[in-house]
């Protein structure tokens, strides 16, 4: 994910999203009682980072349906089943920003859709940047988490089946999005 960032001198810098510190979780009810979480292992992501200037900036984030991992291969291949993602038909889970807001220092509003399973509905979502970073070695970062709620039946996830008065899992799904953009020296070539 390649980010500019124009300084109030007019001079524009490249930050470059850093996919060894991001990652794409989620977590949902199992019976009422315990709480499932995973991740996506494949995860691109594209868009423009203004760190003074949030409305200007926008973010795209794509997910390989298949890369589902919560730590229970039954499980996982149930969730890429036609049961609940249909990974072969659908391949790509992706986020797009439409409007960043600022919401209090150093937190935002961000509200964009969600296509999952062909389904796109708008999403709204909690930013909080965690703060800054600047080493000659690993460069200088900036490091942001995202998280909100949905309900997987608004994207098609409608599978569920009840077993002693409980429903196996719950509607609501907590989704947890964090990230490192790093800036990048001027006249480099963007990845």
């Amino acid at each position: 994910m390649t980010l500019q960032n124009e300084s109030k001198a007019g001079a524009q810098s490249r930050w470059q999203f850093d996919p060894y510190h991001t990652q794409v979780e989620f977590a949902a009810k199992h019976l009422g009682m315990m709480t499932v979480r995973g991740h996506f292992t494949e995860i691109s992501a594209t868009g423009n980072i203004y760190p003074d200037n949030a409305a200007a900036s926008s973010v795209e984030v794509t997910m390989q349906a298949a890369s589902i991992r919560t730590h229970n291969e039954t499980r996982d291949n149930d969730l890429r089943s036609s049961n609940f993602l249909e990974a072969d038909k659908y391949p790509t889970i992706t986020f797009k920003s439409a409007r960043i807001e600022p919401a209090g220092q150093d937190r935002y509003t961000m509200t964009g859709d969600l296509t999952i399973k062909g389904n796109t509905q708008p999403v709204t979502l909690n930013v909080v940047r965690y703060g800054e970073f600047n080493d000659p070695n690993m460069g200088h970062r900036i490091a942001y988490s995202a998280e909100g709620q949905i309900n997987r039946k608004d994207f098609g996830l409608t599978f569920n089946m009840m077993l002693d008065g409980k429903w196996v899992v719950s509607d609501e799904v907590q989704i947890l999005i964090e990230g490192e953009f790093v800036e990048q020296p001027a006249g480099t070539a963007s990845a």
